[in-house]
């Protein structure tokens, strides 16, 4: 009974702060959300993780630097938040498809791919933007919130009204995406996260559990596996980067050890993060304690 109500609370508010940043618009939404972030993040009990965690990336840097980077994401993730009533528009107006492949029903080698990503940039707008743009829908893979009215409202905006397929990280969304694979649809994943029953593979230069399903899922269906990036250029505009596929099997046609391939993702990864470190959701606990 407690739980609903602060669920319930939880909903209220955050509905009422969607409706705030819908009205306001994408610019100034995007500037207020990053303006909050920035005053209220640093603040948080959940920046020493973060602080911890961007001293592991990078002990070279000294307070002044790592305070930064720490400001700096709060930032971004503030702006992230209160451009979710304008993903539609920021995915169809204001995200540029920088260099790497072209998007084009036409062009097959596009068709039923892999896409793998970070919590980087905005990345909410990956699928909505290719989706809106290209006319490619790409089905999504996505960690639930604990509230249910809060999925559900965060849900209808991602998902762009229902139009691009989202899967939970469970048991079921795994079969689900497999489905989608199968069905002849694209699918995108974000890798960063922490995941307890993966494989170990450095990270940053140390070990990281992450989850392997990414590459199996290309090896099994023979999918290209393809690095897709969002950047934050300045404000609510975007560039969204599509670098050429990573190879899932060997000259022979035989597959590659799926940590090698792991391991390339990764160190691409660290590329993205070392460029734009305050553009990266330091929050996760991705490394052991």
């Amino acid at each position: 009974m407690l739980n609903r109500a602060r669920y319930f609370l939880e909903a209220l508010l955050l509905g009422f702060l969607l409706l705030l940043f819908k009205i306001l618009g994408p610019d100034f939404a995007s500037s207020l959300g990053g303006f909050l972030g920035r005053v209220i993040g640093p603040r948080l009990a959940a920046s020493r993780k973060a602080l911890r965690n961007i001293q592991r990336a990078f002990p070279d840097k000294d307070e002044t630097e790592k305070q930064e980077i720490l400001i700096g994401m709060w930032e971004h993730l503030g702006r992230l938040f209160a451009e979710y009533p304008h993903l539609k528009y920021i995915a169809k107006n204001r995200v540029k498809l920088n260099d790497g492949l072209e998007f084009n029903q036409g062009n097959q080698e596009d068709i039923n791919s892999i896409f793998f990503g970070a919590h980087f940039g905005n990345w909410e707008l990956n699928a909505p933007a290719v989706y809106l743009q290209f006319n490619h829908a790409v089905d999504v893979s996505y960690r639930a919130p604990n509230n249910p009215w809060v999925d559900k409202m965060l849900m209808r905006m991602r998902s762009m009204d229902g139009n691009i397929p989202a899967h939970a990280k469970s048991r079921t969304g795994g079969r689900d995406m497999m489905l989608a694979i199968k069905a002849g649809r694209s699918l995108g994943i974000l890798i960063d996260q922490k995941y307890n029953e993966g494989l170990s593979v450095p990270f940053f230069g140390e070990e990281a559990m992450t989850n392997p399903f990414f590459v199996q899922l290309a090896q099994k269906f023979k999918c290209p596996l393809v690095p897709i990036r969002n950047t934050r250029l300045d404000g609510a505009n975007f560039s969204l980067t599509l670098y050429d596929e990573i190879k899932v099997f060997d000259s022979e046609g035989k597959p590659r050890e799926v940590k090698d391939v792991i391991m390339e993702a990764h160190a691409l990864l660290e590329e993205w993060i070392k460029e734009h470190p305050e553009q990266w959701l330091w929050l996760h606990k991705r490394w052991p304690n």
